[in-house]
């Protein structure tokens, strides 16, 4: 996700958080107190209301959450959601919904909502897994997008990658039959990473393509500035999509 690593005993502030009976151990990001500009303060607490989603107190179908019936597409990490807001507006006819642990992110993203008119996008403040894991029920999502996620490219630090078997078995059951997963990394080693997972779950299947409805944002710009190459692609699940173009 988009979310870097954090230094040492960095905590979460309360906004839009919520607590969950069940923790997982090790987290694939590390959170920290960032600073909120006065906009987005004020948008957490006047956008929040309107576009934040706190726990259920059951698993949902995420359609729930908007006021329109539609597929519903999550951006897992969106970072300051600039390309969150973009497919949304290019697709009004679907729901989007992002997922971040970051504050200052989530801040930015709702001014982005409000700028944009996007009524068609709903926010969570909370760990993916968990979002996944019980806030959702199966079989529920037309795609997942994971755009840049962290690479955590110490070797020691692997297992803190978003991407693991057990990730991908969740996701398997997560979306629709026939639901895309796409993933973009510029570190060469999470892509071999992310192709060896994927090429061992059976419930997934690579396309020829991927789609071509992401923009461009500073995670792309920055990849270039430090000479990165980006690893695009894309899978569905089970019964296979058309081919996108």
């Amino acid at each position: 996700m988009n979310t870097k690593s954090r230094g040492p005993g960095e905590t979460e502030s309360t906004v839009g958080s919520n607590n969950l009976s069940h923790k997982r151990g090790v987290k694939s990001y590390v959170l920290r107190a960032g600073r909120l500009t006065t906009g987005q303060q004020r948008a957490l607490r006047d956008l929040w209301p309107l576009y934040g989603v706190t726990r259920p107190a059951r698993a949902l179908h995420p359609a729930e959450f908007f006021a329109q019936a539609a597929p519903v597409n999550m951006e897992i990490g969106f970072g300051n959601g600039d390309n969150l807001v973009a497919m949304a507006v290019a697709a009004p006819d679907e729901n989007f919904l992002g997922v971040e642990v970051h504050e200052p992110g989530v801040g930015h993203c709702l001014l982005k909502i409000e700028e944009a008119g996007a009524t068609n996008v709903r926010l969570i403040r909370h760990d993916a897994i968990e979002v996944l894991r019980d806030w959702l029920v199966d079989h529920s999502l037309a795609r997942v997008n994971l755009f840049f996620p962290d690479p955590w490219h110490k070797k020691r630090h692997h297992k803190r990658r978003i991407v693991q078997p057990e990730f991908t078995r969740l996701l398997a059951r997560k979306l629709q039959p026939g639901g895309m997963l796409h993933i973009v990394t510029d570190w060469p080693d999470y892509a071999e990473h992310i192709a060896a997972i994927l090429a061992q779950n059976p419930d997934f299947e690579t396309l020829d393509n991927t789609p071509g409805d992401r923009i461009t944002t500073r995670f792309d710009t920055r990849g270039k500035r430090l000479g990165h190459s980006n690893w695009e692609r894309a899978w569905c699940t089970r019964s296979k999509l058309p081919i996108p173009t």
